[in-house]
């Protein structure tokens, strides 16, 4: 098993959770991304898919709740959760302790690592809220283009964002719009 550990851990205080990304393979040899997680009470990340990955989640300490399609199913310490591609998903903790969570995805996508660093890096400059809806203008308009960037990995599963097919139509212009006035996905504008 070869291993390409990131040693920052990429602290999300609004969504209240802490990942440690790895890039390595599986028993089979197959390589994977492994994002470790530490879901504070209270934590998680709003629904989304990802069109083509799988996501393997373990617990390995405390409780969390995984939401697979339309229903939340929680898992406790040694338990896995399955999300196949193309699953709407998400995940919390609605418990009293710190959740540890190790997430395999498959295949490995780099833009996994980026998406959520970058959104962390808009919690960190109060451009989202707890739900991970962007606040005010600028925050969406660094939203649109955190989307649009990574658009082909996730795809963004909660209201007030439209249907993905409306999503694929409107976001590349408005991202367009975002970058000509100075906004990325990677920093706070």
């Amino acid at each position: 098993m070869s291993t390409s550990a990131s040693e920052q851990i990429v602290e999300d205080p609004v969504l209240r959770h802490r990942l440690r990304f790895e890039r390595t393979t599986d028993e089979h040899g197959a390589p994977v991304v492994l994002c470790e997680m530490w879901v504070d009470p209270g934590g998680g990340v709003p629904p989304h898919v990802h069109p083509r990955m799988e996501e393997r989640f373990t617990v390995l300490e405390g409780r969390a709740e995984f939401l697979a399609g339309r229903r939340w199913v929680g898992a406790d310490a040694g338990e896995t959760v399955v999300v196949p591609p193309g699953t709407r998903h998400a995940y919390r903790n609605r418990g009293s302790v710190v959740a540890h969570v190790h997430c395999i995805a498959t295949p490995p996508d780099p833009g996994l690592e980026g998406f959520l660093t970058e959104a962390a890096g808009m919690a960190r400059a109060g451009r989202i809220n707890k739900y991970g809806i962007p606040k005010g203008i600028a925050g969406w308009l660094q939203g649109v283009v955190l989307v649009d960037t990574h658009m082909e990995m996730v795809e963004m599963g909660f209201p007030p964002l439209p249907p993905p097919a409306i999503q694929r139509l409107v976001i590349p212009p408005l991202a367009r719009f975002a970058r000509r006035r100075g906004y990325g996905s990677g920093q706070a504008s």
